[in-house]
């Protein structure tokens, strides 16, 4: 192993050549670095004779999106690592396989999905996805129920926390999601058109609070083991897999925080229809279909963890308690609805935007689009604490598509 720099093409390539039983011996393999994230480079390693190929993604010291003035730990490379094998052994063949791991370069190799889109570029190309909701909310309900203390062994849990304290990265997320959008702060990014919402979203007191405690259960709520990023450009999808990549953002945190997440951006895809659906009725039906995935996510969510609940729960009280289950959901209903709003909002005036909206041509669609997304977030976060079913926060979101 060497001591870190960021690798050259030629220098992945010398790294992939030597990984046992992916390429033939002496292939002629082939690079291209195709990162188009914050964090890190992405080799994409290929043998044209073979057909074969795998992914590199070393971790940057900086992000990308600002530059050196902004370091990070490249530790985060272990950890999305180790978060890659524990959602592996807990979700098979939902996440890509890893082959090796390099600690000094920060690098992880990994199966290649090439045959799969990006979840984010396929919604906006109208694509449909007949397994996503299944396979998601499978992954859901196993990698949190069985890293939470309702599914593995409580002082293990304990242990196992401390392998993924992530300062750095959850730092940015405490900073971009629950406080630069409603304050004043160079890291936000928006358009002069909507200064009248990013003034409305500083000085909306009721708004305040319910952020500040969505907040506090980021910081303090360590429920289980959190993808920590699961927006659709961390998904990769056929209409037959789904893959989830790049949990580097991985902490024990609030389980509702990674649902939310998904739910948002399925939210945000259907905000920007009003422009990549071309005429009325296809608009109107394809975020019906959105909406539907929603629903099916959490519903299928639900039913999968409350089932491994009865079958594998180890806690003798969660098992016993008269209506504590109930209970359990219904909190975490509530704050997959406030994250949600909250990832939704970050989404439209901080710093990293999502292209289903900002990809918009047509300034005046992107303005109304972009209303349209603050509209929803705001309402979720404002009503999460009153919110009794996943039907309600698809009305709010509906009405506002339609307004």
């Amino acid at each position: 192993m060497s001591a870190y720099h960021p690798l050259a093409e030629q220098e992945a390539i010398d790294i992939a050549s030597r990984i046992e039983d992916v390429f033939p011996r002496g292939a002629k393999l082939s690079c291209r670095e195709i990162g188009d994230g914050n964090l890190n480079l992405v080799f994409h390693i290929t043998d044209a004779e073979s057909g074969r190929s795998l992914i590199m993604k070393q971790a940057l010291p900086y992000a990308k999106v600002v530059g050196e003035s902004w370091p990070l730990t490249l530790d985060r490379a272990r950890i999305e690592c180790e978060a890659l094998m524990v959602q592996h052994r807990l979700a098979p063949g939902l996440v890509p396989k890893v082959y090796r791991y390099d600690a000094e370069l920060a690098l992880t190799i990994m199966e290649d999905l090439s045959d799969h889109v990006i979840m984010r570029r396929g919604l906006i190309e109208l694509g449909r996805y007949p397994r996503f909701a299944d396979d998601i909310s499978t992954f859901l309900a196993n990698t949190l129920f069985y890293t939470s203390d309702l599914g593995m062994n409580q002082q293990e849990k304990k242990i196992r926390a401390g392998r993924f304290i992530n300062p750095e990265l959850c730092k940015i997320t405490e900073d971009l999601i629950f406080d630069d959008p409603y304050t004043v702060s160079a890291n936000n990014n928006y358009e002069a058109a909507i200064e009248d919402e990013a003034e409305a979203l500083r000085t909306d007191a009721a708004l305040h609070l319910e952020v500040a405690l969505l907040r506090e259960k980021f910081l303090t709520q360590g429920q289980a083991l959190l993808h920590g990023d699961l927006h659709t450009g961390s998904i990769f999808v056929t209409p037959e897999s789904t893959k989830v990549i790049d949990p580097e953002f991985a902490y024990y945190g609030p389980m509702g925080y990674d649902i939310g997440a998904v739910i948002a951006n399925l939210l945000l895809n259907a905000a920007g229809q009003s422009y990549w659906s071309k005429d009325e009725a296809s608009r109107s039906d394809y975020r019906a279909y959105l909406l539907d995935t929603a629903e099916q996510v959490w519903t299928g969510f639900e039913a999968k963890f409350r089932a491994l609940w009865n079958e594998s729960c180890v806690d003798r009280l969660a098992r016993t308690a008269p209506g504590y289950q109930d209970d359990y959901m219904r909190r975490l209903l509530q704050d997959t609805i406030g994250y949600a709003g909250a990832k939704m909002v970050r989404r439209i005036v901080g710093l990293a935007h999502v292209a289903d909206i900002d990809k918009i041509e047509d300034a005046a669609v992107r303005e109304a689009a972009q209303r349209t997304s603050l509209r929803i977030g705001k309402a979720l976060i404002k009503e999460n604490r009153r919110i009794a079913s996943f039907g309600q926060a698809l009305d709010i979101a509906a009405a506002a598509l339609q307004g």
